[in-house]
């Protein structure tokens, strides 16, 4: 895959897994964790650690995730390290085979618990050719497969890839979202304790998130920041929201077409905000809260998803390391006047942040709550519940 030439290649010996572009390209593999097929957009992430969080973020549905850091598995699997209730992203590609789990935490291979959870993964993939593509094309689609016999239909799997609609236009966060109300219980992790405790005080500030997407990380930073937190579905109405006599709302992240999710999500979000409650928005939260006072969203030309993304707080001039993973942006020349722009990045100039000038609502563009990622912008949600007290 040294050039990703719309040529596909001979199958080489040994060879168990597959990448086939809608243009017939194809990069060969070994396979891991499950076998069969999928169809998706390619993108790469950047991060060196936290593959299990990226496999479960709800971000990534119908995405395959290219690693750029080429050990990936190597601290094997466990319970603690997942940010929803199943895998997300539909599968990855990985530069050097995967080896055996050496880490005190692992309770699981990383190639079983692929498996487990009916994801496909590749190794010895060339993934600098494939970042180098993305970054030169835009995300391509693709279709993967595993087979241990190594048998595969490259015709069918050519046609699969062609087929797909792509994400533009997409509401995938009624797929992902919870379908029922939960309290939130539990706040961040530490070394020897796991999860600790907290949330369940009813003299609490009190939040309700909706769910387009969670990753779980991102309550565990309300409740260490003071809260009480509420998890509604996607789809929940004002009167579900209002019903739970919030102190303010939270808007998640979440995967797909801003623009799509919109539909029934940005009436909810304009009535939240007629409240004058705080409101606080990530990642696709962000881009919902833009569309609901007038702004667009865009789909990116390559996206940005890793943990080492640097961001530019207008405010003071401060720099912060950021976790990053979106695919659509706001644009910021479409904002209103009461939609003051507060973070950009510093790698393209994109906009990562705003807040209102009218209401006590704010957005960011990247995940302040990590997992995986550095740490920096946890005061955010400290800021939020003080908004709430």
């Amino acid at each position: 895959m040294a050039d990703a030439r719309p040529v596909p290649t001979k199958q080489p010996e040994g060879a168990t897994g597959v990448i086939v572009f809608a243009d017939g390209r194809t990069a060969w593999g070994r396979g891991f964790g499950a076998e069969g097929s999928a169809v998706g957009e390619l993108c790469f992430n950047t991060a060196m650690t936290g593959y299990q969080e990226v496999m479960t973020d709800p971000s990534y549905a119908k995405q395959i995730v290219s690693f750029t850091f080429p050990h990936i598995g190597n601290v094997g699997a466990n319970e603690e390290d997942v940010e929803a209730g199943e895998a997300h992203a539909l599968g990855c590609l990985v530069r050097e085979a995967v080896t055996s789990p050496s880490n005190f935490r692992s309770q699981q291979d990383f190639p079983a618990w692929m498996a487990a959870t009916g994801r496909i993964g590749i190794s010895g993939v060339d993934t600098r050719a494939l970042t180098r593509l993305v970054r030169r094309e835009g995300p391509p689609t693709i279709a993967i497969a595993h087979n241990a016999r190594g048998e595969f239909d490259l015709d069918a799997l050519q046609r699969l890839a062609a087929q797909w609609p792509g994400l533009e236009g997409m509401d995938l966060a009624r797929e992902v979202s919870r379908d029922q109300l939960e309290a939130w219980t539990g706040g961040r992790w530490e070394l020897g304790n796991g999860y600790r405790m907290g949330g369940d005080d009813p003299s609490l500030p009190h939040v309700v998130a909706i769910d387009y997407g969670a990753k779980r990380n991102i309550f565990r930073n309300l409740v260490e920041a003071g809260a009480r937190v509420t998890v509604l579905p996607a789809t929940a109405t004002f009167e579900d929201v209002i019903a739970q006599q919030p102190d303010g709302f939270f808007l998640s992240n979440g995967p797909g077409d801003p623009a799509a999710t919109g539909e029934y999500a940005i009436p909810v979000i304009r009535q939240m905000l007629e409240t004058g409650k705080p409101l606080f928005g990530i990642c696709l939260g962000h881009q919902l809260l833009a569309l609901a006072v007038g702004g667009k969203t865009a789909k990116m030309f390559q996206g940005h998803r890793g943990a080492n993304h640097p961001v530019k707080r207008l405010e003071d001039g401060k720099v912060e390391i950021t976790s990053m993973n979106h695919g659509f942006a706001v644009e910021r020349d479409s904002l209103p006047p009461n939609a003051r722009e507060t973070h950009v990045s510093l790698f393209d100039g994109s906009n990562c942040g705003l807040e209102l000038t009218d209401r006590p609502a704010f957005s960011v563009q990247y995940h302040p709550e990590a997992s995986p990622g550095p740490q920096d912008s946890f005061y955010l949600f400290e800021k939020f519940v003080g908004m709430m007290r």
